[in-house]
């Protein structure tokens, strides 16, 4: 069938150069339309369901909420995980599913089981999911600042103008805002005018909600139209609310101002922001998982042009603070930068060993077009632009030219031989004898590395959604590659190297001088081969010996460009000390001359995935390039902001945070988790471990969750007291929510602004014991009585934050790892902790990156086998031997001696990536032995002796042997060399692995493997 293929080509030679130039065409226009991003999507599908309790305190939001939820979402059909906070006022449950759910499946499955349980729920405490958007999928900070310019107004510019244009633009998931004031219609009453006129907080309650509303009158109809009829009663002014009755004394009217203050007034904070150090509003704008990036970054830049026009007289809007799309740009640019390197490499090594332009422009050829339809075929797939992409075509070039220079050389070599060939065959007919000559070697081997890649597509978890569009662009590149050579390239070659002219050149000097040193190094090699075999044995001994001493990670370090500094102060901070000390970082980190801008998220706001309370904080830090290592940069601040009195302070990035969320429900690489069922213990074991994680070396940032919080004021009701005076709980209970959390009564509605209208006690009254306690609640049997005759007034320490994860309590003790491998550090930590005794009900369970790290190691090794197994039958039958085929496995350890090397003196840490390049180099160097094992099969069919099928088959093997191996791995140079670099940092040791292993794989393949062949190729086992 190939051979036909081959032969229909050359037949058609012109619809074949046509054909190639039309998908080259095309393709491009395909790839100028997939989306781009800076790493493929690695979150599984998330459902995330909040539940707004306004003065709940944690444990009765865990027992009455989220404990009903829980158990309802449990056991859904694909449910993986199960984690929920409750703190003050607000339930947040996440629900992980498995990576194959549809996510529209997932929520309609969360939303049908919330229903089932919706009568347990509290009144008012209404369930909902918050829209589809990745953990990683916050692409934009956009502040808000003004001069002379109230909060209020920069908050409801935000909420009501810039809000709305953003969700309207494609590819945009939420948009939340934090900072500023919200402004509402408030009914703030005096308790002592109460008491004067004799009126209860239920009353202008109910005068309140009773004073804003429109009433229908239907129709009515004259002899030439129908009229509308409407009773206007709304509430447009706050002079309308505040000359609405309240009640009539002896004929005389009691309004709303003559009780209580009304005024449009800003909202009880639950979170703040600031810019650069001062006061404003943050816009964090989410995408849609699988929109492209890019795209939505610049259709939301266009919005804010537009947006621009309108903005208020002093208000400016920050684009600086934090924008994926610059991380995305210049990763994507670094990556292709290493492309372009890798490309002219390739064809600096062609033209030098080919010495001709039209063979070198034959084999280049390939390397567009080859990587053009594997592209194409990703879109198929629906993967899109991102690095791992791009760094699988990077790795892909210098071997999708492989089977072309294979082809190419042979062809050439043929054509010269039949051009000094006093009856020379028709030039057709060589290239096509040549092309089957190599066929069976170029396709096995093709297929060979296309198995050896198996693992990485069975990869599960975060590791395998990451590399697996990386395996996918090289692997469809490679099969590209082999279409190309079985098609264009042997068309090429007889369209181009046909003339005389072109076969009359002599060989590259570069090639010859390669014969002769080579024939040198060969003959030596022949008469020395106990130096051979005992060096090449002291070289794999000594890369064994290495391996116990590697350090282990999940994934290099990325370079990202920004830094989140997150801060949590004390139990009970208030809101107004967060900012302050938020004020105070954000004057040490604009200190730096690497810093472009800072903003600080305080707490939280609505709609915000995290529940955190007022003491928490997040500064997100956007960096430039600058001379100084962004490392020692780190060190710098980290120890600026060691002496920060009465915070915990840890300094991650953002896409690693969001990593260690997903894989611990932690933000930091280590997460000790301590479940049970009494917070007490849990806290006291949670000291322990943390004490014990400290003392491990290596061990940074140490934090215990936090669980106890401030001091909560409690109304306790005497029950028999509130039965004699008529009050039934419910009724007291809304009495004291009125009073001191507020209760909306209505809403007003101004244009299309909509304001809550607020009624609650003044904030003199709220914060006095006496006031409240005296304030009048109407008695049923007794009239107008004091509080504090059916209610006590008492303060209680109450947990802040209660977390569950799958049913059962959790509390994480949470570490960063410096100086040392994160695997290493864990294996010891363990060890450590072990010591800590637990009660029965309550375990330790160990967390985080490592977890992924071990999980993908296991598989790559156990797939690892079978391909192994698998790739020794294909070789077996390809070269229908099996003991030729255990030859060309040689080239495996011979691969791993230059692998480990290579690690030993770069990193000295092997990561998820490292075992990748591992797997790549086995495929590669298998490929070279591939080559050369055929050849030799190919020269004894004619009948030459052994030890003459010895030096010549690898005097002709060489160059190509030689060639294909430079382009492989010098085409990685640059990513291999690129440490650090923004969009290379997953490439980078698994550029390491491929350049160390080809080195010594190549050389010890042309020297050994001839060796092997002369002493065990005389007599095959046939299959």
């Amino acid at each position: 069938m190939l051979n036909r293929i081959i032969s229909w080509s050359l037949e058609h030679r012109l619809p074949v150069v046509v054909l190639a130039a039309a998908l080259m065409t095309l393709g491009l226009r395909v790839v100028r339309q997939m989306p781009v991003d800076v790493l493929p999507e690695f979150v599984p599908p998330q459902v995330i369901v909040h539940t707004e309790a306004p003065g709940m305190s944690p444990a009765e939001v865990e027992s009455l909420i989220a404990l009903p939820l829980e158990t309802a979402i449990n056991g859904a059909s694909g449910l993986q995980n199960l984690r929920s906070t409750s703190s003050p006022g607000l339930s947040v449950i996440t629900a992980t599913f498995d990576w194959d759910t549809d996510i529209f499946k997932a929520r309609q499955l969360v939303t049908e089981r919330i229903q089932t349980v919706a009568g347990q729920v509290p009144p008012g405490a209404e369930p909902f999911l918050l829209p589809i958007a990745s953990p990683i999928g916050i692409i934009m900070n956009i502040g808000l600042v003004g001069e002379g310019v109230s909060s209020m107004d920069l908050q409801s510019f935000a909420q009501w103008v810039l809000r709305p244009r953003l969700f309207s633009v494609p590819g945009v998931a939420s948009v939340v805002i934090f900072g500023g004031d919200t402004a509402q219609f408030q009914v703030l009453v005096s308790p002592e005018k109460l008491k004067a006129y004799g009126i209860t907080l239920e009353q202008v309650y109910q005068s309140a909600a009773r004073a804003n509303v429109n009433a229908p009158g239907g129709f009515t109809s004259t002899s030439e139209q129908q009229l509308l009829i409407r009773g206007l009663g709304r509430i447009r002014t706050v002079e309308d609310l505040a000359d609405s009755l309240v009640n009539v004394q002896n004929g005389v009217p009691i309004t709303l101002k003559q009780v209580a203050t009304v005024q449009l007034g800003p909202a009880v904070k639950v979170g703040d922001a600031s810019i650069n150090g001062k006061p404003g509003v943050l816009v964090v704008v989410r995408k849609q998982p699988g929109a492209d990036t890019v795209a939505t970054i610049a259709a939301v830049n266009r919005a804010l042009d537009e947006i621009q026009l309108s903005v208020p007289e002093g208000v400016k809007l920050d684009r600086t603070l934090l924008n994926q799309g610059d991380f995305i740009q210049v990763a994507i640019h670094d990556v292709n930068v290493a492309l372009l390197e890798g490309g002219i490499i390739v064809a600096v090594i062609l033209l030098l060993f080919l010495f001709n332009l039209r063979t070198a422009f034959i084999s280049f050829v390939a390397i567009p077009l080859s990587l053009i339809i594997g592209a194409v075929c990703m879109k198929l797939f629906g993967v899109g632009i991102n690095t791992m992409t791009l760094g699988g075509l990077a790795m892909a070039i210098g071997e999708v030219v492989d089977d072309a220079i294979i082809d190419v050389e042979n062809v050439f070599r043929r054509l010269r031989e039949n051009n000094r060939n006093p009856l020379p065959k028709p030039f057709r007919q060589i290239v096509f004898e040549a092309s089957v000559e190599v066929r069976g070697s170029v396709v096995y081997a093709t297929f060979v590395v296309a198995l050896v890649f198996l693992p990485i597509f069975v990869l599960t978890g975060v590791e395998g959604r990451i590399f697996r569009p990386l395996g996918m662009a090289y692997v469809f590149s490679l099969m590209a590659s082999l279409l190309v050579a079985l098609t264009l390239t042997p068309v090429l070659c007889a369209l181009l190297l046909t003339t005389r002219r072109s076969l009359e050149k002599g060989e590259s000097p570069v090639v010859r001088w390669l014969h002769r040193q080579y024939g040198r190094v060969l003959r030596w090699a022949l008469g020395h081969r106990g130096i051979v075999y005992g060096v090449t044995a002291v070289l794999l001994l000594a890369a064994l010996a290495c391996l116990p001493f590697f350090g282990r990670e999940f994934l290099p370090e990325f370079n990202e460009g920004n830094w989140i500094i997150t801060a949590r102060g004390l139990p009970g901070q208030s809101l107004e000390e967060t900012l302050r000390v938020g004020k105070k970082i954000q004057e040490i980190v604009l200190g730096y001359p690497e810093v472009v801008s800072v903003a600080q998220r305080a707490g939280r706001a609505r709609g915000d995935e995290d529940a955190q309370g007022v003491e928490f904080s997040e500064l997100d830090v956007n960096l430039r390039s600058s001379g100084t290592s962004r490392l020692e940069v780190l060190r710098r601040l980290q120890h600026d902001l060691a002496d920060m009195p009465g915070q915990n302070i840890v300094i991650n990035q953002f896409i690693t945070e969001r990593m260690n969320e997903l894989l611990a429900g932690a933000r930091a690489p280590v997460a000790v988790r301590i479940f049970g069922p009494d917070l007490d213990v849990l806290r006291n074991k949670a000291q322990e471990v943390a004490s014990v994680l400290a003392s491990v070396p290596g061990a940074s940032e140490v934090q215990v969750e936090q669980l106890i919080g401030g001091p909560e004021l409690i109304i306790r009701v005497d029950r028999a007291a509130a039965a004699r005076a008529g009050l039934d709980i419910q009724r007291i209970a809304d009495f004291v929510e009125i009073g001191l959390n507020g209760k909306v009564a209505s809403r007003v509605v101004q244009e299309q602004k909509m304001f809550d209208l607020l009624v609650r006690l003044d904030e003199k009254a709220r914060a006095d014991l006496t006031h409240l306690q005296d304030l009048l609640i109407d008695s049923p049997t007794l009239g107008k009585m004091p509080l504090r005759q059916v209610a006590t007034v008492s303060f209680l320490t109450i947990p802040r934050y209660i977390n569950h994860e799958n049913g059962s309590r959790r509390l994480a003790v949470t570490c960063s790892v410096r100086g040392r491998d994160l695997v290493g550090f864990v294996e010891e930590a363990r060890r450590m902790v072990a010591a800590v005794q637990l009660s029965p009900g309550y375990y330790v369970d160990f967390g985080g990156q490592f977890e992924s790290q071990q999980r993908a190691s296991r598989e790559i090794l156990v797939v690892g086998v079978f391909v192994g197994v698998g790739v020794f039958l294909l070789l077996a039958m390809g070269l229908r031997s099996a003991k030729l085929a255990w030859l060309v496995l040689a080239n495996v350890p011979l691969a791993l001696i230059g692998g480990v090397f290579s690690i030993f003196f770069s990193a000295g840490v092997i990561s998820v990536a490292s075992l990748i390049g591992f797997v790549s180099l086995f495929g590669i160097a298998t490929r070279n032995g591939i080559m050369l094992i055929t050849h030799y099969q190919k020269l004894t069919t004619e009948g030459l002796e052994h030890e003459q099928v010895v030096i010549q088959g690898a005097r002709d093997r060489v160059v190509p042997i030689l060639m294909t191996a430079a382009t492989a791995g010098l085409a990685l140079l640059p990513l291999a060399l690129g440490k650090g670099v923004s969009g290379r940092e997953l490439e980078q040791p698994l550029a390491v692995v491929i350049v160390g292993g080809l080195t010594t794989s190549t050389f010890l393949n042309l020297v050994l493997l001839p060796l092997l062949y002369d002493r065990f190729g005389r007599e095959r086992f046939e299959l």
